[in-house]
């Protein structure tokens, strides 16, 4: 159970920070547009890659209650240690809401960066677009940290955080790119604003089990194909300071 906690602690701090700068910039941002979604994209993307980084050996850098899901459904994390890692994730996005609500003045604060459908959309495209987005992201999580043959291993917190930016630039005006039931909660909560709440619910966990579920078929169970490179793959690539032959 010590180890548990371990695990937990680490993924706390690390919702933590994703919530409180992630949902921190759109609160700096709000007046914005444009260039806006920029700023809002990239402390999103950074956060995590520095966070998976620095406690993905720990825990494996879920900060994500849709990530969590996946690897439950696939065998890869036990209900003990995945129901911890949820009440860790919904508790650091609690706690850093309410430190936002404290630090900022109350005419910034708004519904303290809570996702929201953009104009124009209706609620259920919105759903499609989260569950989408998410399926990218655990789909990357899948290839870069579940994957055993691991040369991306010690990038996977720059590609995952490269997701995120990429997926928030797409959407981040049409559904706030949330990608993160947890993301979406502890705002909500502490500012009240629960319009469309579901999307940010059901639209991660859904595209997040998607994700798990397809690689972990396509490509973990069993392991092919072989990586590129090696003699079983058939496959002969240059090696530096050779010229390819095309």
């Amino acid at each position: 159970m010590e180890d548990v906690f371990r695990r937990a602690a680490a993924e706390f701090v690390g919702t933590f920070a994703l919530i409180f700068v992630g949902a921190g910039a759109v609160l700096i941002v709000a007046p914005s547009t444009g260039a806006g979604n920029i700023d809002v994209a990239f402390a999103h993307g950074l956060v995590i890659a520095v966070m998976v980084s620095a406690v993905g050996h720990i825990s494996g850098g879920h900060f994500n209650p849709a990530v969590t899901l996946g690897f439950l459904v696939t065998g890869r994390l036990s209900p003990v240690v995945g129901g911890a890692y949820w009440i860790a994730q919904f508790g650091g996005a609690v706690a850093a809401a309410a430190l936002l609500k404290w630090v900022f003045p109350t005419d910034l604060q708004g519904n303290l960066g809570s996702p929201a459908v953009g104009p124009g959309f209706e609620p259920e495209a919105a759903l499609i677009i989260e569950a989408i987005l998410t399926f990218f992201l655990v789909w990357v999580v899948f290839a870069t940290a579940a994957d055993p043959r691991g040369t991306f291993k010690s990038i996977a917190g720059l590609a995952i955080g490269l997701t995120i930016t990429l997926d928030i630039l797409m959407a981040g005006p049409i559904t706030g790119a949330a990608m993160n039931p947890a993301r979406a909660f502890g705002p909500e909560l502490l500012s009240g604003d629960w319009d469309d709440f579901w999307i940010w619910y059901i639209g991660p966990f859904a595209g997040g089990v998607l994700g798990a579920l397809s690689y972990e078929w396509l490509y973990l169970r069993p392991l092919q194909p072989p990586v590129v490179g090696p003699p079983e793959t058939g496959v002969v690539e240059p090696r530096p300071g050779d010229t390819a032959l095309s």
